[in-house]
């Protein structure tokens, strides 16, 4: 027999009086109600109710129980409640982990619209340039550029594809000029991103045509935002993907070069644990970030060869210049 189908028989059945009307109540028939009653009765070694063929009432060890067991229906029915309420209104503290960049550009940004719209939401944001492990440290969301995940419970959407892209300076570009070919790269001064798949050479294509080449940085890190720094310092040529650089490229801050010759791309994408009922604060995240995404039109951005078509001028244009 059901537990909880027993107690909650029993409760009706002291509150209404009658086995027939608690039967009722609870959705069984008559018979099966003095089943449960029984099995009751029996589990505990204790008679309950007494009955017999005009009226019913609690004995006193049924009095005693009666009065705990509707204390515990009213938590489990509060408990319900609020789990219903949680999955159906967004609550609660949102767990994200983004690399510096994603989080600086792409949700800082967003946060004040997203809680303004759920303001029982709090986002924790946890910055990390590698990627953590989403159930040992009690991740909601994380933004990703792989491809796969090795865990099965782990789900994906994807967001947008991005370009990576070399660029500089328009004041390193003057001092040094701007390399021609992919080989006039070794002359160059470049800064690399330690976590990238191969950070110690560069696959290039362009059509049918393919390069490859060893590369060594001036400067190299683990954060992307730290070469971007140093590209607009003047330092040097850093590879990064597009969405860490579209807007400096936009204002002129940078100015790609090579920009005909494509480098493997990367995938952006949500990673979240697959449950059969997700909550509403990671739901309604979730959905928030994409409509933005696409809203943005950023994958066309981020993945366009031409500058001018994402509203970069003619910046692009000084990357195949003569140096």
């Amino acid at each position: 027999m059901d537990r909880w189908t027993e107690i909650e028989l029993f409760v009706q059945t002291a509150e209404l009086g009658s086995l027939s009307r608690a039967a009722e109540a609870v959705g069984l028939s008559n018979a099966a109600a003095s089943r449960h009653l029984a099995s009751l009765e029996a589990r505990l070694g204790a008679q309950l109710v007494q009955r017999n063929t005009r009226r019913l009432a609690l004995t006193e060890m049924g009095e005693s129980y009666y009065g705990r067991c509707k204390t515990i229906l009213a938590d489990l029915r509060d408990a319900d409640a609020t789990v219903n309420a949680t999955a159906l209104d967004p609550m609660g503290t949102l767990r994200v982990t983004a690399s510096l960049s994603f989080a600086m550009q792409h949700i800082a940004p967003l946060l004040r619209a997203y809680t303004g719209r759920y303001p029982k939401v709090t986002v924790h944001v946890e910055v990390a340039n590698r990627y953590l492990d989403l159930i040992d440290n009690n991740i909601d969301v994380a933004i990703r550029t792989r491809e796969y995940e090795s865990d099965s419970g782990i789900t994906i959407r994807s967001l947008a594809e991005t370009r990576r892209v070399l660029a500089a300076s328009p004041g390193y570009l003057d001092r040094r000029g701007a390399p021609r070919t992919v080989e006039e790269l070794a002359a160059h001064d470049l800064l690399l991103y330690t976590y990238s798949n191969n950070p110690d050479e560069l696959a290039f294509r362009r059509g049918e045509e393919q390069r490859t080449i060893k590369v060594k940085g001036l400067l190299e890190s683990n954060d992307g935002q730290v070469l971007r720094a140093a590209a607009l310092d003047g330092l040097g040529i850093l590879v990064q993907p597009k969405y860490i650089v579209y807007e400096d490229i936009v204002a002129g801050r940078l100015i790609p070069v090579l920009d005909d010759w494509d480098l493997p791309r990367l995938r952006i994408n949500i990673a979240f644990q697959s449950r059969r009922h997700m909550s509403a604060k990671v739901r309604t995240f979730i959905d928030f970030l994409a409509a933005h995404f696409e809203r943005m039109d950023y994958e066309r951005k981020w993945t366009s060869f031409d500058a001018a078509a994402g509203g970069e001028g003619g910046a692009a244009q000084r990357g195949g210049a003569p140096s």
